[in-house]
């Protein structure tokens, strides 16, 4: 025996038509149907529950992943939305039901965004704010800006991040790569604490990256060295600020874990995965070489 489990298809809509019956519309297609399209997902009545890595490997997308969720209420901030892996989670959850903010550091490109997944799904719950994580004063306009809207916060990710970017100082005086991959996501946080305490069940997720495990962040006698954190320009190597910005993010979520869970508020680091090809890469020509001859080999999203 199989049975109709799960909410709706990404983009479909139960409605109820002027006797009472109950019809189905597809916003992206653009049609109707009396069918339940959850009948070409039917389930056993007693299946034996795979395991996650029974459910789910290398080639799966979030949208799979989130098929029969429903976000409804939840409210989600994503940083670096507009393009790459930041995008395609905020078009994932978007169309799940919930409330997304794209945290971008260029207002147009965000609400270039905002109309690409409006165009899938015109109800979508979705909004771009302007975050530059280069700016500390950034920071704390957008929680503020964030906070003045008087909504719970479920899911901060914090995505955005620069690699293989020449040697800067941020406004704040900072390396560029450490400012804007940890330390701007680590003032950010602190920042919206409180919401996320007060909206618990709540989550943080933190991007990081395998290649954390290729740096140091102390020196000979086993002390933090916060020169290596920030860098002089004749210390700067690009591949190594990033490690090192990865690092910090891990040791980040594990103490922020440590401290908030017991107030119902999670946080994890992730590894997004080996040469996703995404825009990561732009800063620097000799890694957009590598990418590009790589991308065959790749696991790739439909928007760059």
């Amino acid at each position: 025996r199989k049975r109709v489990a799960g909410g709706l298809p990404y983009g479909w809509e139960q409605e109820t038509d002027e006797n009472g019956q109950v019809y189905f519309v597809d916003h992206i297609n653009k049609r109707t149907t009396y069918l339940d399209p959850r009948l070409a997902f039917t389930v056993e009545d007693n299946p034996v529950k795979p395991t996650t890595r029974q459910k789910y490997d290398g080639n799966s997308t979030a949208m799979e992943i989130l098929q029969g969720r429903d976000l409804s209420g939840k409210v989600v901030i994503i940083t670096g939305a507009n393009s790459g892996i930041g995008f395609e989670t905020a078009k994932s959850l978007a169309l799940h039901g919930a409330y997304v903010i794209l945290a971008c550091r260029n207002p147009s490109r965000g609400n270039d965004a905002v109309q690409r997944i409006l165009v899938e799904w015109h109800k979508a719950k979705v909004e771009a704010m302007t975050l530059d994580l280069a700016s500390l004063q950034s920071v704390q306009h957008f929680a503020e800006a964030f906070k003045s809207k008087n909504v719970p916060l479920h899911i901060l990710i914090c995505n955005a991040a620069v690699f293989g970017a020449p040697w800067c100082l941020t406004e704040d005086g900072l390396e560029a790569t450490f400012q804007v991959n940890h330390l701007g996501h680590f003032y950010l946080v602190q920042l919206l604490e409180d919401v996320l305490c007060r909206s618990s069940p709540a989550r943080v997720v933190v991007v990081s990256s395998e290649s954390h495990r290729f740096t140091e962040i102390k020196d000979s006698s086993g002390k933090l060295d916060f020169s290596l954190l920030s860098p002089s320009k004749k210390e700067y190597w690009a591949m190594l600020a990033y490690n090192r910005s990865k690092l910090c993010n891990i040791l980040f979520s594990n103490e922020l874990n440590r401290r908030l869970s017991p107030h119902g508020v999670t946080s994890n680091s992730v590894h997004p995965g080996n040469m996703i090809y995404s825009s990561i890469h732009r800063n620097w020509w000799v890694y957009t070489l590598l990418f590009t001859l790589a991308r065959p080999f790749t696991k790739s999203m439909v928007s760059e």
